[in-house]
């Protein structure tokens, strides 16, 4: 069942993923795609989600989108006219008769001017407020459009995420007793520990209201014989969806439903339909892999050495080594690329390109800057053990990151 839960976007990730938890808390936490985001998000920024919890975790299913602010500079209206020629300047003269104001006004004067002058000041100072608005106005709607004139960035590709039915697990709820299908509800929803945490609180009901105990050992046992079963029905509709989009369905789906099918596949038909669905995923893992090894192939040829490094850190297969003629050229332009000609800047990004590459071991800078800038060193400091043989030409020691600081500097700041 979907819930809507406040999430902090944590990091921006190089696939199209972006990192979250909860807003003011360090769980739950996990990844989302990027394509469900409103446009301008940013790392730090607190939007609420709907998230589904699933046996593997906790996935974003869908971003709400952020509240407008409220207009800042004042509404106009606009005055539509015939065209024709007006007289910019009215008169009108006052009836005889209401000399009141006028005495009001000599009055003013001989007490010091006061009520003329004051009647001056306001009309001026109206005047003035009317052309200094419709200038600020005339500002606004010049921002307004140099923001709506700027270029968008083209949208990322989205990734197709696994959507299974709830075909095998409605079934296997209806065939349950009546008076036992919320607990298995319940059972499929949190666990052992739901059911454990819903006993406990009848508990303190029934000792308060000094009435008989039921007794949890049953119905903790009786769950325990029930979730198997119903833990099986949901992973075959898991398989049914993977199966569907084995061709294009995210890769970490697929593989969660193989990786489940050790403990979840019941019966002869599901372990056919897990050693099929694990073939499919193998063929489309090797297919894949082709895939990136000519990509990366095609960026290494073009000196784009940034997008291969960091295309190097994402093989579809885990564990396959690169080829040692490609990982020698990879590492032959990750070294041309660190010298003392490079702008600070661009060192750094390589650093960091290289830091989460397999060859980042093998990466040694031609020359390195004459002056360091404190950016590039903190961004040493916090690579450093990826990269100890580079930090150690900086004159830095490998030093893991503080637990639990934000990009390696929000425990330093409180201390």
């Amino acid at each position: 069942m979907a819930h809507r839960l406040d999430v902090e976007l944590t990091s921006n990730q190089n696939d199209g993923t972006w990192t979250w938890r909860a807003a003011g808390a360090k769980l739950p936490k996990g990844s989302l795609d990027g394509s469900l985001l409103y446009s301008g998000a940013a790392v730090g920024d607190v939007c609420r989600v709907e998230a589904e919890t699933l046996i593997d975790g906790t996935e974003i299913i869908a971003v709400l989108p952020p509240k407008t602010k409220q207009r800042q500079e004042p509404q106009t209206l606009e005055i539509l006219g015939s065209g024709g020629p007006k007289d910019l300047v009215t008169t009108q003269l006052a009836p005889k008769g209401r000399g009141r104001r006028n005495d009001r006004g000599a009055r003013g004067d001989r007490k010091g001017g006061g009520g003329g002058r004051g009647r001056d000041n306001r009309v001026g100072g109206r005047g003035r407020n009317e052309r200094g608005g419709g200038k600020g106005r005339s500002d606004g709607d010049s921002r307004g459009r140099s923001r709506n004139d700027r270029p968008k960035s083209p949208p990322k590709p989205k990734v197709k995420r696994l959507k299974p039915r709830r075909t095998h697990r409605d079934a296997a709820i209806n065939a349950l007793a009546e008076e036992q299908r919320p607990l298995a509800r319940e059972l499929l929803k949190d666990g052992i520990p739901g059911i454990r945490a819903i006993a406990e609180s009848q508990i303190k009901a029934a000792t308060a209201a000094e009435t008989p105990k039921i007794r949890t050992d049953a119905l903790l046992a009786f769950a325990e014989k029930l979730l198997p079963a119903l833990k099986a029905a949901e992973w075959q509709d898991r398989a049914e969806a993977a199966m569907a989009g084995v061709a294009d369905v995210d890769l970490r789906d697929l593989r969660s439903v193989v990786a489940a099918s050790s403990s979840h596949a019941k019966g002869a038909e599901a372990k056919a339909m897990a050693t099929e669905l694990s073939e499919a995923v193998t063929a489309r893992v090797d297919a894949e892999h082709s895939k990136w090894l000519s990509e990366l192939a095609q960026t290494l040829g073009e000196g784009r050495t940034v997008r291969a490094l960091r295309l190097s850190s994402r093989p579809p297969k885990a564990g396959a080594p690169m080829p040692p003629d490609m990982a020698e050229k990879l590492v032959s332009q990750a070294n041309e690329s660190l010298t003392s000609d490079s702008g600070q800047e661009r060192f750094a990004t390589v650093l960091d390109a290289v830091a989460f590459s397999p060859v980042h071991n093998q990466v040694r800078p031609v020359s390195l800057p004459e002056k360091p800038s404190d950016q590039l060193l903190e961004a040493v400091k916090r690579l450093s053990m990826r990269i100890p043989e580079i930090a150690k030409l900086f004159g830095i020691e490998p030093t893991p990151p503080p637990r639990g600081s934000r990009r390696g500097g929000g425990n330093r700041s409180r201390k």
